[in-house]
């Protein structure tokens, strides 16, 4: 009996890339829809993405967090993106799911993106933030290096684009899940340094 080929998901959302963006995030790939709150980038009403976010700019890990549902605002979680400048896509295009969860680890990248077509669309841009092991390892196979950086740190990835930016800064940031062991404070310290040494706070 022959197994059954998993179906491939292309990407559902389009990239969003402010003009003015000096930082890229890129995560692995997003969650089923099943468990979206919003249709935007890290949709997951329990990964805290949006309330690290919050708490680094405003002091309130509830700032983006719609008290009357489970939800975060997305409207106001877009307009302050374009305003600070920051971007979102993810390293794969395409994926299959070996299991029915939102685990990177049961994730197969069948397309990953290119990323330098997404560079070339942020003249700004100074750094690349990944924020999983997935996403990490599919962003250096994309570029050919051979040591990513270690969470907590960054590396410069050599690259020439047209903006004639010599090379651009990759920091390994730690995972916003709630199933990566790291205490949120200490979450909120990593990307408040990033978002230091980047000039937008």
């Amino acid at each position: 009996m022959q197994d059954v080929e998993l179906p491939i998901e292309r990407h559902p959302l389009v990239p969003f890339l402010p003009e003015n963006a000096r930082v890229l995030f890129l995560g692995s790939f997003p969650p089923q829809k099943k468990r979206w709150c919003m249709e935007f980038y890290y949709p997951n009403f329990i990964n805290d993405h949006w309330r690290i976010e919050g708490e680094v700019f405003f002091g309130n890990r509830n700032h983006f967090v719609l008290t009357v549902r489970k939800a975060f605002d997305r409207e106001a979680i877009i307009a302050f993106c374009q305003e600070k400048g920051i971007a979102f896509y993810d390293t794969a295009t395409a994926v299959r799911r070996l299991k029915d969860n939102a685990s990177d680890e049961f994730l197969e990248v069948v397309e990953p993106t290119d990323i330098r077509a997404l560079l070339l669309k942020l003249p700004h841009c100074e750094a690349i933030v990944t924020t999983g092991q997935k996403a990490t390892d599919t962003l250096c196979q994309y570029f050919d290096i051979e040591n990513g950086p270690k969470v907590g740190e960054s590396i410069a990835i050599p690259y020439v684009h047209n903006h004639d930016r010599q090379a651009i800064m990759l920091y390994r940031l730690p995972s916003s899940s709630r199933a990566y062991p790291l205490a949120f404070d200490k979450k909120v310290a990593a990307n408040r340094t990033m978002f230091e040494a980047v000039g937008l706070l």
